[in-house]
């Protein structure tokens, strides 16, 4: 097993934390997006109005990511994680009040 000391880095956090929501993004997408292709679904998405919704459901995962380096006491990690779910909340907030 792993060293959990040796992934105790700001950009194991960082790039987790982005790397999930879009795992879970495209996961939600095979589920529901019958036979439409990534673009159409995209645009599904945009016309109407829920691209925010999905977007922010999917940062929600990073929960899981916080719990679990908090529980190992990777607190460096857990900065990167807290770093980029803001992130995903600043893209929410731009998506939905900007454009």
């Amino acid at each position: 097993m792993t060293d959990p000391g040796r992934l105790d880095r700001t950009i194991v956090g960082i790039i987790s934390g982005f790397l999930l929501p879009v795992i879970v993004s495209l996961i939600m997408y095979l589920f529901s997006s019958g036979d439409k292709t990534i673009i159409e679904y995209f645009n599904r998405l945009v016309s109407a109005n829920i691209l925010t919704h999905i977007i922010s459901l999917s940062a929600f995962s990073n929960l899981i990511l916080f719990l679990i380096y908090n529980r190992f006491d990777m607190f460096r990690a857990t900065r990167g994680i807290i770093g980029i779910t803001i992130f995903w909340a600043l893209l929410v907030f731009a998506i939905k009040f900007l454009a």
